[in-house]
């Protein structure tokens, strides 16, 4: 006899009021980190569907983040210098980008399975957010700099036993291409301007 799974719930569910139009901006900032068919662009939850375990694997694994006090160190981490320091050893430039994007998107794992609350993850989120209005003016210098730290990061794994980790570089241009299309509706870049969190917020 077939034994069925049970579905998951949907995020948008659980989670049903839609994000205000500050909030999906700072969303939008992990958008080149989830390449995934199962991650969420318009959802402070990272997934289309309920799965917290999957979250608290993903952190322990990728991050080795088990508790809260690793989760806020990695956060202050990445904050206040992250991987841009060994970017601008190398290019000249410091690809903040990169980092705010690992930032959100930790940030938002930790909130699916736990470790942050809903409140505090947002608190999270908008800390980042100065930084990062004053380093661009576009989603698309943002992807031009998310490029650069991706593949400083990628050439720092040569030799390691994580070399052959990440997804090439192609496909991270293709999805960047893809969040950057005019034609995407799906694009949370283009449902919410980059100048929007400049403005008064308001509900979508």
């Amino acid at each position: 006899m077939a034994i069925w799974k049970r579905r998951r719930q949907k995020a948008a569910r659980k989670y049903p009021v839609p994000l205000s139009t500050h909030q999906l901006w700072m969303v939008s900032l992990s958008a080149p980190v989830n390449r995934d068919r199962d991650a969420s662009r318009a959802t402070l939850y990272p997934f289309t569907r309920i799965d917290d375990d999957k979250a608290r694997r993903w952190l322990a694994d990728q991050w080795e983040i088990t508790s809260r006090e690793e989760l806020v160190g990695r956060l202050d981490g990445l904050a206040r210098t992250g991987y841009r320091a060994r970017a601008r050893l190398r290019l000249g430039v410091e690809p903040l980008a990169w980092d705010a994007g690992l930032y959100v998107d930790i940030s938002r794992r930790g909130f699916a399975c736990g470790m942050l609350s809903e409140a505090d993850a947002w608190t999270a989120l908008k800390n980042i957010v100065p930084a990062v209005v004053r380093s661009y003016a576009s989603w698309n210098e943002y992807a031009e700099h998310y490029l650069l730290g991706r593949m400083v990061w990628r050439d720092n794994l040569q030799g390691t036993p994580d070399a052959g980790f990440p997804a090439p570089q192609a496909v991270s241009d293709a999805h960047l291409k893809s969040l950057l299309d005019p034609a995407n509706r799906a694009s949370p870049w283009n449902m919410v301007p980059w100048d929007a969190i400049s403005h008064p917020d308001h509900t979508r």
